[in-house]
């Protein structure tokens, strides 16, 4: 069982970019919904997350104001709206599904129990 992370791609700095985190094997209702990113040579870092519950969103200090996230039940899928990027942005993103999550320890990759294919996001001019 994966999700799949898509959306990435090369945009310049200042730009926006639109990530879309999709399964079409079991129903994200009932998942807390994060998004994790790795850039080349560090640690896997934590962006953001949403409940399932009432759509309580958290956020890293180093996105807020800049990223947004998002769901649609109905399809099946979770977003990561992401504007005025900036070069340190660069990294491939993954989302991840935690079941009945509320985001308590959203930051905390163990807690999640399916992760997608990442999609790599280049912010270069």
């Amino acid at each position: 069982v994966q999700l799949q992370a898509s959306g990435g791609g090369l945009v310049q700095p200042g730009g926006s970019l639109s990530l879309s985190c999709e399964n079409s094997r079991f129903t994200l209702e009932h998942y807390a919904i994060g998004w994790f990113r790795q850039a080349p040579g560090k640690e896997r870092e934590a962006v953001s997350c949403i409940e399932y519950i009432d759509g309580r969103t958290y956020y890293s200090h180093s996105v807020k104001g800049r990223f947004t996230i998002s769901r649609d039940n109905a399809k099946n899928t979770a977003y990561l709206q992401m504007n005025n990027l900036k070069p340190e942005d660069t990294a491939v993103y993954f989302c991840a599904a935690d079941l009945w999550g509320d985001c308590s320890t959203w930051y905390r990759a163990d807690d999640y129990d399916y992760w997608g294919r990442g999609t790599l996001v280049t912010v270069s001019s």
